[in-house]
């Protein structure tokens, strides 16, 4: 697995900061398939005493990313390795649950463009930019791929309607679904 570690706020990443790192991230590798060449995005931001450390692994089957803040570093970065490998194992089972359902769930799992594009003008806002590319899954393989992101919601193509849909994590915990008309 490749790791690319960028520093933010003008945090300069460090070579004992980038072993660390490198050997933290690089043992997820043993969960993660050997079939795929899998890079990890870590990404480090410093405030006053704050250190927050996100950490995105795009991969063809999955999309795995997990952020934690702390007032140490090292311990930001301990945190969210344990957060990633905690997401592998929960949702380790449902993918091979999938699987043996239908053949192939790997090829419906959406892939993510995740380099930052940002547009400024002098009145606008800052906004980023990804491009999705959507493939047909139902609804339970997008809502095991947002448990999996850890975001609120997931734009996926629904099979069932042939129509971009939403899917959302509601406030009482359950999930909703937004279908769209084209």
């Amino acid at each position: 697995m490749r790791i690319q570690i960028r520093g933010a706020n003008r945090f300069v990443v460090t070579e004992a900061i980038k072993n660390y790192i490198e050997d933290k991230v690089g043992s997820l590798q043993r969960f993660l398939p050997n079939n795929q060449d899998l890079e990890a995005r870590v990404y480090i931001k410093i405030y006053d005493v704050i250190q927050k450390v996100e950490v995105t692994i795009p991969g063809n089957q999955f999309i795995l990313r997990a952020e934690e803040e702390n007032d140490d570093l090292y311990a930001a970065i301990d945190l969210v390795v344990d957060k990633l490998e905690r997401q592998i194992r929960r949702n380790k089972t449902k993918a091979n649950k999938k699987i043996r359902e239908r053949e192939g769930i790997s090829d419906y799992f959406v892939t993510v463009d995740d380099t930052p594009v940002t547009h400024q003008a002098e009145d606008e806002v800052p906004y980023k930019v990804k491009n999705v590319h959507l493939k047909p899954m139902d609804v339970e393989e997008a809502i095991m791929q947002l448990d999996l992101l850890g975001h609120d919601f997931y734009v996926y193509r629904d099979m069932a309607v042939d129509a971009v849909c939403v899917v959302y994590r509601r406030k009482d915990g359950k999930y909703g679904v937004i279908e769209t008309n084209n």
